[in-house]
């Protein structure tokens, strides 16, 4: 009407607002009751107490039934010394449980069938691209080490010999008390009874190392 107040309309409602829900993080987990699975498998193979595993790896014997459940996550240096007391490389913990005689006659190893160790906690992963079983002395793996991600402050050792080369990014390797800095090209090979560690020093960039493992003695 003339000369009165002109009434605003009332303002649309604006819709809610989704609240987003957290991300859940992928179910690492899942890995980490896989490999528990195959730890206990192996252990009664050979006929092992979880009291003999524990005294012949100074690991306690709460901390080697959680791993066997799945309720922790091992380090490298757990599951290599867990994988000299089982007489096996870590390359018997990929894939399918292992057989009691741990033979197998596959030769060839697809891109997309490549088993996968993902060390979640550490930022280290290990696709292993020979053929699995619990028999192999020789094994070639790929290694991501994501962005800071490390074996640990610890060295460690274990059976056989290694060898490596860099594909992508950068590797700090500590063998004994010398740390090379290994860049994209760059190779290595030392006995693995010599302590050592590696990480990626870069916070922004994933490594990439082509990794054998030769496995030379047994249990």
């Amino acid at each position: 009407m003339s000369g009165g107040k002109r009434l605003r309309k009332p303002a649309a409602a604006k819709p809610a607002r989704k609240v987003k829900k957290a991300t859940a993080k992928p179910a690492e987990p899942a890995m980490d009751v896989a490999v528990g699975r195959r730890i206990r498998d192996l252990r009664r193979i050979r006929q092992f107490s979880l009291e003999t595993v524990a005294a012949r790896t100074n690991l306690s014997i709460g901390f080697l039934s959680q791993i066997e459940r799945g309720l922790s996550s091992p380090s490298l240096r757990v599951l290599a010394t867990l994988s000299d007391v089982l007489g096996v490389g870590i390359a018997a913990l990929f894939g399918a449980s292992p057989n009691a005689d741990g033979a197998s006659d596959q030769v060839v190893t697809r891109g997309l069938q490549r088993p996968e160790l993902k060390l979640w906690r550490t930022g280290v992963s290990k696709q292993l691209l020979s053929p699995a079983s619990a028999d192999n002395r020789l094994n070639l793996f790929l290694v991501h080490l994501e962005p800071g991600g490390s074996t640990g402050d610890e060295l460690y050792t274990h059976d056989g010999e290694e060898a490596g080369l860099v594909l992508e990014g950068e590797m700090m390797l500590t063998v004994d008390s010398e740390t090379w800095s290994l860049k994209t090209g760059d190779s290595f090979r030392f006995a693995s009874q010599r302590p050592h560690r590696f990480s990626n020093p870069a916070q922004d960039a994933k490594a990439v190392v082509l990794w054998v493992n030769c496995v030379t003695g047994t249990a």
